[in-house]
């Protein structure tokens, strides 16, 4: 009778439990739902052959990413003005694509792995995912949305991000799916229940741990949050509105040591404001002691190539140039190749040029500063490479390109677990929110409402030290994964001896 109503209904339940499993993310942060969800697929996988693992698979994807990352639509369709057509088939591609990772690790768990060791299936499953969420990360210039470990940033499981990262914090969350399956299988209750034991008492355990040491006094610091509608935001006549806003409700603060305004706050380029504007907020920064990080484009005259950049005022001045950017948002991959053959779908694709991988730490309030603009705060991996020298994390973003979606709070959960990671705090600021100021252990002290002018003050501790995560990054985690992948083979060569 459950193999007749597997085979009935299995897709449309798995597809129910992708959907179902975005809960477990912002806003809603129900973490457990995250098991729940994942237990469903490894369930259903558990007792299909390779090609109904495959459909099944397949199903989970589109319920999970078409449910996760619709808010492409609204970025395309509502900012981009891109046309409804061609922005739900940009859409549709991209969760087809992202659907294609659960499609065929099922196909190829059920097709290699042996079917007579059931609870090694099990934790070969969890494995499989977190490897397919690594690969995810960076083929294509990468795509790490939905990493299952950053709906555990709540949970208890987040002990175990500055130890191994999100991806090894989303392969305790996948064990644990795994245990769960285990549970209700009568054979396997024991070692279900000594897993689930042993992962949560870890995650406990490893929360009281100060990874990193202070470094110095606190800062009091301002993330200016102008809420500039996306809509006017580059029209030239509403540029001295703009400037406007953003210097008044700076200008207005008690003294601060750092001031932070979000990605392109400036909309014009930095030479057109070189003789004017910035010489201007400098002398005025500097009668306070007062940094600002403001993001702005920089045009460099001598190549004709420009950047999406961040730059410091009112002490040293330094640029940061946004190193990795946004496929079809910032860049056109493989122009050489595309040409214009994507103009049919009028879809925006501006030709930033990346940083370098190796630039100078911006200096904010005489501390190193690692800077992500945007996007950049998803890549973990690529703030390592400012540690253990930053201090402080900031990251700068124009979140009304994602209007009042998923996206806002995805990103700012996602920036979190960043913090969390490097054992740093985060200042987020953003053009339309959710702005924060974010405790070296994820937990946010301070945040702005969506779609308000605010200016969310408070004050943050620079640390100093190197979490296990920044000194050997995900290697450790992938090691891991891969060997867990071998697991049933070791037990059926086991059990033939």
């Amino acid at each position: 009778m459950r193999a007749r109503l597997s085979a009935r209904f299995g897709g449309i339940i798995v597809l129910l439990a992708g959907a179902l499993g975005v809960a477990a993310y912002a806003p809603l942060g129900w973490y457990p739902v995250a098991y729940l969800s994942l237990a469903v697929l490894f369930n259903q996988w558990l007792g299909d052959t390779p090609r109904q693992a495959l459909r099944h698979g397949a199903f989970y994807g589109l319920g999970y990413f078409g449910a996760g990352v619709s808010w492409v639509y609204v970025s395309v369709h509502t900012y981009g003005h891109v046309p409804m057509l061609p922005a739900a088939l940009v859409t549709a591609a991209l969760v087809v694509y992202l659907s294609l990772y659960p499609t065929l690790l099922g196909y190829c768990l059920n097709r290699w792995l042996p079917a007579s060791a059931p609870l090694w299936r099990l934790v070969a499953f969890a494995a499989g995912w977190i490897l397919c969420e690594w690969l995810r990360g960076w083929l294509f210039t990468g795509f790490p949305w939905l990493t299952l470990g950053s709906s555990q940033i709540d949970g208890p499981l987040a002990g175990y991000a500055p130890l191994s990262g999100v991806y090894g914090v989303g392969l305790a969350a996948a064990l644990v799916a795994a245990a769960l399956v285990a549970l209700v299988r009568r054979q396997m209750r024991l070692p279900a229940l000594l897993a689930l034991c042993v992962i949560g008492a870890g995650g406990s355990l490893l929360e009281r741990v100060e990874w990193t040491g202070v470094r110095g006094g606190p800062l009091t610091v301002a993330l200016v949050q102008g809420n500039i509608a996306q809509e006017t935001k580059w029209a030239p006549e509403n540029l001295k509105h703009t400037l406007t806003r953003y210097m008044t409700l700076t200008f207005n603060l008690a003294p601060t040591d750092l001031v932070v305004w979000p990605e392109t706050a400036i909309p014009a380029f930095y030479d057109q404001m070189s003789d004017s504007l910035i010489p201007q907020l400098d002398a005025e920064l500097r009668k306070t002691h007062t940094v600002l990080l403001t993001g702005i484009p920089v045009l460099d005259l001598a190549t004709w190539r420009y950047y999406n950049s961040v730059v410091s005022l009112g002490g040293e001045r330094r640029f940061y140039y946004k190193r990795h950017l946004v496929p079809f948002g910032e860049y056109l991959p493989l122009r050489g190749v595309l040409g214009n053959s994507l103009d049919a779908l009028a879809v925006p694709n501006a030709d930033f040029s990346s940083g370098d991988a190796n630039q100078p730490l911006l200096d904010a309030a005489g501390y190193p500063v690692a800077t992500s603009i945007c996007y950049e705060v998803v890549f973990g991996e690529e703030l390592r490479r400012a540690l253990p020298q930053a201090a402080l994390l900031v990251n700068v973003s124009n979140d009304g390109w994602f209007g009042d979606s998923l996206a806002p709070h995805q990103h700012l959960e996602m920036a979190r677990l960043r913090a969390k990671e490097t054992g740093r705090p985060m200042l987020r600021a953003t053009n339309t929110g959710i702005s924060a100021l974010i405790d070296h252990t994820g937990r946010v002290i301070a945040r702005s409402r969506q779609f308000e002018e605010a200016v969310v003050t408070g004050t943050v501790t620079p640390r100093q030290g190197a979490t296990p995560y920044v000194l050997l990054g995900n290697a450790p985690v992938v090691v891991l994964a891969m060997l867990c992948l071998l697991l049933p083979w070791f037990a059926r060569r086991s059990r033939g001896r």
